[in-house]
């Protein structure tokens, strides 16, 4: 019902189980009425030169099962949620349920998890099985966006290659990990001047890291970079407190090449990583953030 809020889908699903179960118990009466056809109590019908279709009523004890069947789904309508968006006389929800069993789990790892919270990520690097835990919490909470082997894709950042747009350190990646991070990039086409001085930019930055790029356009774009180097630095370099990329190392989160900055610049960007304290207790933070800090330190058993 997530996809269909408004009180109408409510009241067709409602209706449409109502009338369903209604509709059942009357099929069950009018069939358990025999209406001769035949002088044979046969139906007429013959199958195979043979075969006749008799004209029985349904066996009683079917009959009622049926029927009881029936009484006990108009039990479990009243007292579960299966009539639209009506909680049910027991209140139960399947996200109490999950909450449930997620806080039983969590009770029954805490002794572990405590064990492991007071030691320092550049130990719990070194643990296989503090290791084995973070991977699972990696897997089940990170990977549908950076990818399972913590590579990302364009716009989700590699967690394995040392670039950090906020900080590498583990204290930062817990702090990233518990509060979730908002990445904006304002549109700067305006500030930068014309088309073609957005373009001489876009160069100007390509030859930052050295990337194929026109000379000429750079030497052009340089001057304008002067409006970008607010955030990102006049060396193009970065800054994580506010977590402006760096320009100069070839690493492209949104995409490489003059079209991709040209459109960045033009149109600018908003990125946003979720908070996850309210998922993950701050201990299996702790843990988690020691598994993707591990994931970029040359040494770790845990580096690709």
């Amino acid at each position: 019902m997530s996809d269909f809020t408004h009180i109408g889908w409510s009241i067709f699903v409602g209706a449409a189980t109502v009338i369903g179960l209604l509709g059942c118990l009357w099929l069950l009466f009018v069939a358990s009425k025999r209406t001769v056809m035949a002088a044979d109590n046969s139906t007429g019908h013959v199958f195979d030169e043979d075969l006749v279709e008799m004209n029985n009523p349904l066996p009683r004890w079917w009959m009622w099962l049926f029927i009881l069947t029936v009484l006990f789904a108009f039990v479990y309508v009243a007292l579960f949620p299966g009539l639209g968006s009506l909680p049910g006389k027991l209140g139960w929800t399947s996200d109490n349920e999950v909450a449930a069993e997620q806080k039983a789990a969590n009770a029954a790892m805490a002794p572990l998890y405590a064990s492991l919270a007071a030691t320092p990520a550049e130990q719990l690097r070194r643990d296989p099985k503090a290791m084995a835990i973070g991977e699972r919490l990696f897997i089940n909470n990170c990977a549908t966006c950076h990818g399972s082997d913590a590579h990302g894709s364009k716009g989700f950042p590699n967690l394995t290659d040392g670039d950090w747009l906020h900080g590498g350190a583990p204290a930062k990646i817990e702090e990233t990990i518990t509060q979730g991070r908002v990445g904006m990039m304002p549109p700067m086409a305006a500030a930068v001047g014309t088309a073609q001085d957005v373009r001489n930019v876009a160069h100007y930055v390509l030859s930052l890291s050295k990337s194929a790029h026109n000379p000429i356009y750079a030497a052009a774009g340089q001057p304008k970079f002067a409006v970008c180097a607010a955030c990102h630095g006049a060396d193009g370099k970065g800054n994580t407190a506010i977590g402006a990329p760096n320009l100069t190392d070839k690493i492209w989160l949104h995409g490489w090449g003059e079209d991709a900055i040209v459109a960045m610049v033009n149109n600018g960007k908003t990125n946003t990583m979720p908070a996850q304290a309210g998922r993950l207790t701050p201990e299996q933070i702790h843990v988690l953030a020691s598994y993707v800090w591990s994931l970029s330190q040359p040494g770790s058993p845990t580096t690709p």
